[in-house]
């Protein structure tokens, strides 16, 4: 088990000058002569002192969605995107594609409890996946709950589930509208209905189970006494849950009254002895890892690491021996012994050696380590004995992402999904003693993969650094500068970006796209090093890095300015802020997705200090400077030419707060020059991304691609 709360899990100069326009709101825009009449939007002489610096915030008043100015700038500004997305002839046909391609099975991979498997399936369009119950894995399963039920537009999903030890209870967390926000139930497995428990204001969390079956510990938060998708988010804590109870009764087992910064994340043990509490703050990207003894009601949680000087995550143990994943003086990470009654690093055991590739996670399934690595930005799994003895590695063709190997130390058999760019999700069941690898599901797609290619290429940065590219589009592509191609980055949080498909790629190579993917610092693709080298004040490396990307495509000549497009989301979506800010003339269309866009001030708004370990904050001087410099929103020149861009969020993001696009999308309408559209789309009963219907994917998959046909000027297909 792994119990350490990550980043990944919580996981993306100058005046703020624009033009001085009338306060009153106008009708829905027009179009005139070709150029987009936007909806007019008032100024404040909002002005905040930063250390001495005055910046101005023209357009706080977008900070109150419910406010009646905003609603109806929100109407106006769908009106006018939708109004312009109908001129688009092919619109409609890239949906009906984008559906026929959307519409295979997927399957998620396997787990078991209590001698029974579970897993999900969605037969290809509905708006959720369903969740599976079987006695044996080949035998025909049941459902055991389906989230399409639970609402009539698809948009309550599963956030989250737990199965107790014997198999007879299921923990499970719905998400509304894509809050982060869940509320948590406990069902019956045979029956499946659910029993009277509720838990509600939950965030951030599972449910770990007691080995007794009769209670779980789970994360959460008092309830907001502001907007509950606004409210800054304070005081994590950690409670147990007596099945059959009321939420009032539950046992508050850890908090820190001193910490309102900390995430506090419960797992328990597999020898059921201990609870196991996995730390994040928000000013640091490392943790601490706690632990209580639950054999003693009396005992107290020992602070086993709190120093906040590496990252710690617990993989399972033997007794008071912890087995201990870490980049300790190990920055692409390793696996160490600990004995918890002599916790000190020269009492440690390395298992696991720091290698040339970056260790991922680890799993301790039949008695034995499965370590994921990645090699530049591909899976590989290497098979060790508990000693630390390497037995084999599990084999993978092709460029890919690999991902499961759950399971218990007494299990002989682990499941795992295998995908890349041109290969859908197949699940297969490995055999531990064996090494047997047998497919058990693979989905069918109506798309001719064959007749594309997946290459990964190395470009230099600004500075000199090596950084990888997956490139993905049609064999025998001629390089003569006019292929429409859509980057995406991320680069940030240590999160990576790995080889997987998805048929909105599909739908974008069948449109004669190619499809690019650049690893950036601040991804973990390199480790903690790479990490670091595109945080806080280096996080103009990670922009320098896909503007790098963009120049060797287009050196490359597999496309040219006008048809290259650049795309990111949360992070990504700062990403592509900063970069069309910087170098608008670099790119033909500009796609940031529900990005974080104003860097003075997204640590006020839910949980967004959670991101200073990252960003910096703009509360400290030197922070500040670097955030001025490159904070989307603050770097907006009245008067350029800005590319084809469409900004997109949701009303109900409550993790990237939806005044961050609201914000940037009227300061760019107000500051562009020329004919190119400057259009926000905002989607409504949707939150950040995750648990969004299949429905609403589509619709906006639709509108991004219609976007991009038109501004790229590509051929209809």
């Amino acid at each position: 088990m792994s119990c350490t709360l990550s980043r990944r899990t919580l996981w993306m100069s100058g005046l703020a000058v624009c033009a001085a326009i009338s306060p009153a709101l106008a009708q829905p825009a027009k179009q005139l002569a070709g150029k987009v009449v936007y909806p007019t939007a008032k100024t404040v002489d909002q002005v905040d002192d930063y250390h001495g610096t005055k910046v101005a915030d023209p357009y706080r008043w977008l900070e109150e969605p419910d406010s009646p100015e905003t609603k109806a700038w929100v109407t106006a500004q769908n009106e006018i995107t939708n109004a312009w997305l109908d001129t688009v002839p092919e619109r409609s046909r890239i949906k009906e594609r984008l559906t026929n391609l959307w519409n295979y099975e997927k399957f998620g991979v396997p787990f078991k409890e209590g001698g029974k498997y579970f897993f999900t399936r969605n037969d290809g369009l509905q708006n959720q996946s369903v969740l599976y119950v079987t006695d044996a894995i080949e035998a025909t399963p049941r459902v055991l709950l389906d989230p399409n039920t639970l609402s009539k537009d698809g948009t309550i999903a599963l956030a989250g589930a737990s199965v107790s030890d014997d198999g007879k209870l299921m923990a499970y967390g719905v998400s509304e509208a894509g809050s982060d926000w869940n509320t948590w139930r406990v069902r019956d497995v045979l029956t499946g209905k659910d029993l009277s428990d509720e838990l509600k204001w939950v965030k951030f969390s599972g449910a770990a189970w007691t080995k007794d079956n009769k209670g779980f510990f789970y994360s959460r938060y008092d309830a907001p006494t502001g907007d509950a998708i606004k409210s800054v988010n304070n005081f994590h804590k950690i409670f147990y849950h007596v099945v059959g109870t009321t939420q009032d009764k539950d046992v508050l087992v850890f908090d820190r009254n001193d910490q309102p910064e900390w995430y506090l994340g419960g797992g328990v043990t597999e020898d059921g002895k201990y609870l196991i509490i996995g730390v994040s703050a928000g000013k640091t990207i490392n943790n601490a890892l706690f632990y209580k003894d639950l054999s003693d009601p009396k005992s107290k949680v020992v602070e086993l690491f709190n120093k906040f000087d590496a990252d710690y995550n617990f993989v399972g143990n033997t007794g008071t021996t912890f087995w201990i994943q870490t980049n300790l003086n190990a920055p692409r990470s390793r696996v160490v012994a600990v004995d918890i009654t002599k916790p000190d690093v020269s009492s440690w055991k390395e298992l696991i050696a720091q290698s040339e590739n970056t260790l991922q996670g680890v799993s301790v399934v039949g008695q034995r380590f499965f370590a994921s690595y990645l090699k530049d930005a591909t899976t590989q799994v290497r098979i060790h004995e508990l000693d630390g003895a390497h037995i084999v590695d599990v084999t993978f063709p092709g460029l890919c992402t690999a991902g499961g190997f759950g399971g218990k130390p007494t299990d002989t058999e682990t499941f795992y999904s295998y995908s890349g760019y041109l290969n859908p999700g197949s699940i297969f069941r490995y055999e531990i003693k064996t090494g047997k690898s047998t497919l058990f599901r693979s989905p069918k797609v109506d798309f001719n993969a064959d007749a594309y290619e997946t290459k990964q290429v190395f470009f230099k940065s600004k500075d000199g650094t090596r950084v990888p590219m997956f490139l993905t589009h049609k064999k025998g592509i001629l390089l003569d500068s006019s292929n429409p191609t859509l980057l995406y980055g991320y680069g940030g949080f240590n999160i990576s970006l790995t080889p997987g498909f998805s048929p909105t790629v599909a739908r974008w190579l069948e449109m004669g796209g190619v499809y690019a993917v650049a690893n950036l610092r601040g991804g973990g693709e390199y480790g903690e090093d790479w990490h670091k080298g595109g945080m806080t004040v280096n996080k103009q490396n990670v922009f320098d890095d896909f503007i790098s990307a963009a120049e060797w495509l287009i050196s490359s000549r597999y496309t040219s300015s006008k048809k290259l497009a650049i795309q990111g989301g949360s992070n990504g979506g700062l990403l592509v802020g900063a970069c069309m800010t910087q170098r608008p003339e670099l790119f033909g269309a500009c796609l940031p997705a529900v990005g974080v866009m104003d860097m003075l001030r997204f640590h006020t708004f839910t949980i967004g200090w959670g991101w200073v370990g990252d960003y910096g904050s703009s509360a400290d001087p030197e922070q500040f400077k670097a955030l001025r410099a490159y904070s989307p929103y603050h770097n907006i020149k009245p008067g350029t030419a800005y590319p084809p861009t469409m900004v997109t969020t949701a009303d109900h993001d409550d993790r990237v707060y939806p005044a961050h696009s609201f914000k940037f999308a009227a300061a760019m309408q107000a500051a562009q020059s020329g004919d190119n559209p400057i259009l926000i789309r905002i989607e409504t009963r949707a939150g950040h991304g995750a648990g969004k219907p299949t429905s609403k994917r589509i619709e906006e998959a639709s509108d991004i691609f219609a976007f991009l046909s038109k501004s790229l000027d590509m051929k209809s297909n």
